[in-house]
């Protein structure tokens, strides 16, 4: 098999395996056009048509369902077979893929990387921030960030840093206005600002610990975002009550800009986790990551810069 046929076999797996062009070329990377152009070359020497093309969506033919069933278990074996002579270096290499929310990223991740780059210079790593929940097996990540709360079942789980809690927080002009909540069903009438998932459509409900058990309150209020920053600054500004992660909004209870509330139904609890799908043979490049991480991804103080209202 000559190398532009395995890389267009490869390529054809990809995209089965993503379902979407675009996504299939992010993570070849290679650009969407030269990857309709390869399987075009492919189709056209082997005479069959692979692929049922629409703009929103990709299918396979009975030809495509046929090849995939049995080129896909022998590219896996090849590629198993190449980690396998790669693990036997000294020195690890490769292309990892990392999956981390912006604040995860942000504190466990980015103060590091000038050491990292150092200690692993032959490994390339590939980083995608996103707050989105994702499934990192399906995605083609090796590796993942979440919080213990969203962790799946049939995967690794590696404990990073220390545990967080959430933290709701208004500015003194508010609650010299509207008053401080004594327990969080208060929060009904007080002016709330929500916050989504990205990529979901519900709102979150905060979560507080009250009479021995975990207990959530869906609120309004004239704000929804998807944006921690943006919730804080305009908590900052007098919006409403803001609900997040106390390492973020510390700087700005130091600086009086903003006022802690309901403490004593905010518990700390196991917080961020390096996560990544149970397997045999783990590349030597993704161990070498998830060690690092693991001895080296320890919470680093948020140096947020001081939002002024507007």
């Amino acid at each position: 098999m000559r190398g532009s046929e395995f890389a267009e076999l490869r390529a054809f797996v990809t995209i089965a395996e993503q379902g979407n062009f675009a996504r299939a070329a992010a993570h070849l990377r290679i650009a969407p056009s030269t990857l309709s152009q390869t399987i075009r070359e492919l189709e056209k020497r082997l005479g069959v048509r692979l692929l049922n093309r629409t703009t929103r969506s990709v299918s396979l033919t009975e030809a495509g369902q046929r090849l995939l069933v049995r080129f896909k278990p022998a590219l896996e074996e090849m590629q198993e077979a190449v980690r396998d002579v790669q693990n036997l270096s000294d020195v690890p290499a490769g292309t990892v893929r990392l999956h981390a929310p912006r604040k995860a990223a942000s504190v466990l991740v980015e103060p590091h990387l000038g050491r990292f780059a150092r200690s692993h210079p032959d490994i390339v790593l590939d980083i995608t921030i996103d707050d989105a929940v994702v499934n990192i097996v399906e995605e083609g990540f090796d590796i993942g960030i979440r919080l213990g709360e969203l962790l799946d079942e049939d995967m690794v789980a590696v404990k990073l840093g220390s545990d967080i809690r959430m933290c709701a927080v208004a500015s003194p002009e508010y609650v010299a206005k509207h008053g401080m909540p004594a327990n969080p069903g208060d929060l009904h009438n007080h002016r709330c600002i929500n916050w989504r998932w990205a990529g979901r459509n519900g709102i979150y409900n905060w979560e507080f610990f009250k009479g021995g058990h975990w207990m959530s309150v869906a609120v309004d209020g004239p704000l929804i975002v998807s944006c921690s920053d943006m919730a804080i600054s305009a908590a900052v500004q007098g919006v409403g009550v803001a609900f997040w992660a106390e390492y973020a909004v510390r700087p700005f209870i130091a600086k009086g800009q903003l006022v802690p509330m309901l403490e004593e139904f905010s518990p700390y609890f196991p917080g961020w986790y390096l996560t990544y799908p149970r397997q045999k043979h783990m590349s030597g490049a993704v161990r070498a990551v998830v060690e690092f991480l693991r001895c080296h991804g320890n919470p680093i103080e948020m140096q947020s810069e001081e939002l002024a209202p507007v």
